[in-house]
């Protein structure tokens, strides 16, 4: 396997067949996809592409996790009320994202755009295997979905990736923190042994997603300028170029 450094950035794997995802399906879009847990960088990242996409006129859509206006109010009040059990958690998470899938990226995948999402099937299979969800029933239950061209998988230290979150935030939400799991009093404590736990998922997925890997301890323009060379590698940016008149 290799080394995440500041010197080497990415890494492709062959997938593992009875756990990668469905065939590509046939559409003229382009699917890029950010993963990593909460400080990783990820989100940053695929802001200053999108920017970086849309100063140039390519014709792109920007959708995000837990962003469905179905379930929205019904994950709140869950959350509110502390009443999500982890498959109930999930199950709300499996909604919220087949309702953007069939609203949102399959259809513009359809017409042509190039499809940027942050976070993807991926936090389901690393977030709530570590709330306890059965890996193999994740899998099924996301089986419909696209498989991306790239997955950028931006990994940072944990101690890193923890303290960039906690020194941001005045306090950590109860299932943001993992306090739904028990693992501490402590919520800075908790959300810690959290993320350590969703981490070790995001690494066992590197060789059977193939996932591209990203050191998040690099300087924010140096990897950007790496994530717009790989994009442009490996996805044919032409076809979503803006029309020459």
């Amino acid at each position: 396997m290799a080394t995440v450094t500041s010197e080497v950035l990415t890494t492709e794997r062959q997938p593992v067949a009875e756990k990668a995802p469905l065939a590509k399906a046939e559409y003229p879009g382009a699917l890029v996809v950010v993963e990593g847990i909460d400080g990783s960088g990820k989100s940053t990242q695929l802001y200053l592409l999108k920017r970086w996409l849309e100063i140039g006129g390519y014709r792109i859509h920007f959708t995000e996790w837990n962003s469905s206006p179905l379930v929205k109010s019904a994950t709140r009040r869950g959350k509110q009320r502390r009443m999500l059990t982890a498959t109930t958690f999930s199950l709300l998470h499996a909604a919220d994202f087949a309702d953007r899938c069939e609203r949102q990226i399959l259809p513009l995948l359809h017409g042509g755009y190039l499809v940027l999402a942050d976070r993807y099937i991926y936090t389901a299979f690393a977030r709530d295997a570590a709330r306890g969800c059965s890996p193999h029933w994740l899998r099924n239950l996301y089986s419909f979905a696209p498989v991306p061209d790239i997955t950028f998988y931006f990994r940072a230290p944990l101690d890193v990736a923890v303290n960039r979150i906690v020194a941001g935030r005045p306090k950590l939400k109860y299932y943001e923190a993992g306090m739904d799991l028990g693992l501490s009093l402590d919520r800075a404590e908790s959300f810690r042994i959290f993320q350590e736990r969703i981490l070790s998922n995001y690494d066992q997925m590197i060789e059977t997603d193939r996932f591209v890997l990203m050191d998040g301890t690099v300087r924010v323009n140096r990897l950007q300028t790496l994530m717009r060379q790989l994009v442009a590698e490996r996805v044919d940016l032409t076809r979503f170029a803006p029309k020459k008149k």
